[in-house]
């Protein structure tokens, strides 16, 4: 398994920094459709193999789009977090260095009391991300729950302190063609992780030692 998740972490990143396909039209907050997404890359093209964006309108595709693009962000926290929470076990200065063990098995060990400060932080994220993307559900009838606003490009919550968002439709393009294979690789790479450790007990930097 481990060897497999490093052939798709190379394959993975490779085709992360290949050059998006964009078509005549660029990226456009109002005109979201499967042939102006980006994202799709040769040689799968726009993967859809159970036909999802056939049996979708714009307004469900945009929330495809932010549920995909957010759970790949979480993904790549959630890798970093592997590599990092088992590489410095024992010798944090968190919680008196005494968490250690396979990630999947810290959560467990974490001190009372800091599970709600954590769970309050992830609450205030959801919150400023509901508040920047979606409808009032004050607003919104009772058939249209979910509604993301009409100017709200999914995973654009303006949060950009490095000024990294290109202003060039087609450069945008690019980029979030880049974050979206970074995400799917993230998510295929944190599952492997959870299985892996899950069935020996081992953590993922002790694999790559052993």
């Amino acid at each position: 398994m481990m060897k497999l998740a490093l052939i798709s972490a190379l394959a993975g990143s490779a085709a992360a920094f290949a050059p998006a396909q964009t078509g005549a039209r660029s990226t456009s907050l109002n005109a979201f459709s499967a042939e102006d997404l980006p994202g799709a890359l040769p040689p799968m093209g726009f993967f859809d193999p159970l036909g999802f964006a056939d049996k979708a309108d714009e307004a469900t595709m945009k929330r495809y789009r932010e549920a995909e693009v957010t759970h790949g962000r979480v993904a790549m926290l959630a890798v970093i977090g592997f590599f990092v929470g088992e590489a410095v076990e024992g010798s944090s200065f968190l919680f008196d260095a005494s968490i250690s063990g396979p990630a999947i098995s810290h959560p467990g060990q974490v001190p009372g009391g800091w599970d709600a400060l954590i769970i309050a932080g992830i609450g205030f994220a959801e919150l400023q991300r509901a508040k920047t993307g979606w409808v009032d559900p004050a607003e919104v009838k009772f058939d249209q729950a979910g509604a993301l606003n009409a100017d709200y490009y999914p995973g654009d919550i303006g949060f950009d302190p490095l000024g990294l968002k290109p202003e060039d439709p087609a450069e945008l393009d690019i980029m979030i063609t880049k974050e979206l294979q970074n995400g799917r690789l993230a998510m295929l790479a944190a599952a492997g992780f959870l299985a892996q450790e899950a069935v020996d007990g081992k953590g993922i930097l002790e694999h790559f030692s052993s």
